[in-house]
């Protein structure tokens, strides 16, 4: 498939003596982004008819559809309720949206699996077509919930082995004032929240029909990559017309890695920009952020995701900035650092970070 040879997007340009960045470099709290009018604005909460149980599929029915250009408010479940509706637990905080979902599954009105992710839509953008990307712009993310949790189980998470036998669930508080998680106050643990859609993403291929909602791709989906917060921009590649675009798996925070299987689970409200770009083709997803580029692989082998990675990165350089081959390869090498993304959906994820601090004009 053919790449761009185009930016991903002109940046407003920023000057950094303040945070000690090189003058004319994005700061991390500036817009970065073309501000491109808003078309009409849409709203998009999970139920029953407005989410697909489990599976990334080409021929799902639109819950909604919008122009290119246009917003959606969107909500995603939390996926806390599978824990909290075990006998013996609390389950006076679920939401109500979770338990029509589960019911309607239950009473085979929706279709579930094979995965296990409720994700809300499917989006049909109007103008996308198998080759275009989908520009997918996030622009706000807000914890629709107060507490979050994590959970592991005996055949999950990177070390199973470690753990025989063993489950394990913990409620976490969310102060989503000060924007903290009290992970344990006998032991004074606050975790810092940076909430994002640990699921985005569209169909796949028509020819692969549905598929499992747990391992990511080249449709992105089950990503888990905690840099794709409020502020940045997840690039798709489209699969088929109207892309299709699924939102779920809200995490108020998650480390690199997401080892034990789950993050600080929660629910989330979104508002994204949805562009259908006619002048990028992309083979695997690409992030911006206001400081960085993202290249992303993933694989079954970390040492294969890897490899898909740090060349995406190359061709990302060569895109963006004209670079060669050969100098991106070594500016991935000494200016540029590889991240596991996650560990424990089926395929890994790995993602390169490119600092734009690196370039001074």
């Amino acid at each position: 498939m053919m790449r761009s040879s185009l930016p991903l997007l002109a940046l407003v340009v920023t000057a950094c003596a303040s945070t000690g960045g090189h003058p004319g470099a994005p700061s991390a709290g500036s817009p970065f982004w073309a501000e491109r009018p808003v078309g009409a604005v849409h709203s998009l909460m999970p139920s029953p008819t407005t989410v697909v149980y489990g599976g990334y599929d080409p021929t799902a029915t639109p819950a909604l559809r919008v122009a290119s250009g246009d917003e959606v408010n969107v909500g995603a479940v939390s996926t806390c309720g599978a824990r909290l509706l075990q006998p013996g637990l609390d389950s006076g905080t679920i939401e109500p949206a979770y338990r029509a979902i589960v019911a309607a599954a239950r009473d085979s009105t929706l279709r579930r699996g094979p995965g296990g992710h409720i994700l809300t839509g499917p989006i049909h953008v109007d103008g996308a077509e198998p080759g275009d990307v989908l520009e997918v712009r996030i622009r706000t993310v807000d914890i629709d919930l107060p507490f979050a949790c994590n959970s592991f189980g005996p055949r999950s998470g990177f070390l199973p082995e470690d753990f025989p036998g063993a489950s394990r669930s913990r409620i976490v508080p969310l102060d989503r004032q000060r924007m903290i998680g009290h992970f344990s106050d006998s032991l004074g643990i606050e975790i810092p929240l940076r909430p994002f859609f640990g699921s985005m993403g569209v169909a796949p291929p028509m020819a692969q029909g549905r598929i499992n909602s747990a391992p990511p791709g080249m449709h992105a989906g089950n990503l888990d990559n905690r840099e794709l917060v409020a502020g940045t921009i997840l690039y798709i590649p489209v699969h088929v017309r109207g892309a299709l675009l699924l939102v779920g798996d809200g995490h108020a925070a998650q480390g690199d890695g997401e080892v034990d299987i789950t993050a600080l689970e929660t629910a989330l409200r979104g508002r994204l920009q949805l562009i259908v770009r006619k002048d990028m083709h992309l083979t695997w997803p690409r992030g911006e952020t206001a400081t960085h580029w993202i290249a992303m692989g993933t694989d079954t082998s970390l040492t294969t995701a890897a490899k898909i990675a740090v060349r995406e990165a190359i061709t990302l350089l060569h895109d963006v900035k004209g670079m060669t081959r050969e100098d991106a390869y070594m500016l991935v090498s000494t200016g540029c650092d590889v991240h596991i993304t996650q560990l424990v959906d089926g395929t890994m994820g790995v993602h390169v970070m490119i600092p734009k601090r690196l370039f001074t004009r």
